[in-house]
């Protein structure tokens, strides 16, 4: 009798294991340009907006008897504080959005920045409530007279400082964010390396005068002027251009 043996080819097994050792074909990276064209558009409105706010509350609180002058003002002045909100509100935004941008390179980073991101919009809604106050106060300022005259206005002056202290604080917290934000923008090469440069060293320096300004030294925004220019020019670059299409690990980037 004859057995005869079913063998499997030989090159069967071997052509498996060389197919399932192949890298699979992987989905390309996603290059977030709607992310990339909202984040822009809210650094431009955010600056636009804050600039107007600014101008309009410090025409207000600028004069020497503001309170008295608050009087048949105070619509503009509520203006000005909820136009402050505004940029607020797109700080917080600006968090929850580069999230999953820079969560494919660093989670710490991505969670880290978006904390830092609601902290300075906690801090500029204060701010824009100590402006608030302020409104309040004209009206009994007015109503007391000249007698107590002088208890409302150094009250005035306690909520302006507290307006800036909080302002400056979230000046530090906005550093803090620009310096992580920039930080993975040059490592991760989602933008040029000069843009990530450029924004090193303006967070830097807003983060270093905010500092400054809490000891009691006045640099009259001075120390915004490099981070502000930087948002304005990022802000244009991601609407025309987005982020790079084929970004870097941040872990094992040089």
């Amino acid at each position: 009798m004859t057995t005869t043996t079913l063998e499997r080819p030989r090159n069967q097994t071997s052509v498996g294991t060389q197919q399932d050792r192949l890298p699979r074909a992987s989905a390309a990276a996603p290059t977030y340009r709607k992310t990339a064209t909202t984040v822009g558009v809210i650094y431009l409105m955010g600056m636009v907006v804050g600039i107007g706010g600014n101008i309009l509350i410090q025409s207000l609180l600028g004069a020497p008897d503001y309170l008295a002058a608050l009087g048949s003002n105070s619509i503009l002045l509520a203006i000005g504080a909820m136009l402050w909100l505004l940029p607020a509100a797109g700080d917080a935004a600006h968090g929850m959005l580069m999230f999953p941008v820079l969560n494919r390179h660093s989670q710490r980073i991505a969670v880290s920045y978006a904390g830092a991101r609601v902290i300075d919009a906690v801090f500029v809604a204060i701010m824009a409530l100590f402006i608030l106050f302020q409104i309040p106060l004209a009206s009994e300022y007015m109503k007391a007279g000249a007698a107590n005259a002088a208890f409302f206005q150094g009250l005035g002056s306690v909520f302006t400082q507290a307006q800036l202290y909080a302002y400056h604080f979230g000046m530090l917290t906005v550093g803090c964010a620009g310096l992580m934000l920039n930080y993975a923008f040059y490592r991760a090469r989602l933008l040029p390396r000069v843009l990530g440069m450029w924004g090193l060293v303006g967070y830097a320096v807003i983060l270093c005068g905010s500092v400054l300004e809490i000891m009691g030294f006045n640099l009259n925004l001075l120390h915004t002027l490099p981070a502000g220019l930087w948002e304005v020019f990022i802000g244009v670059w991601l609407i025309v251009k987005g982020f790079n299409a084929s970004p870097a690990s941040l872990e094992r980037t040089p």
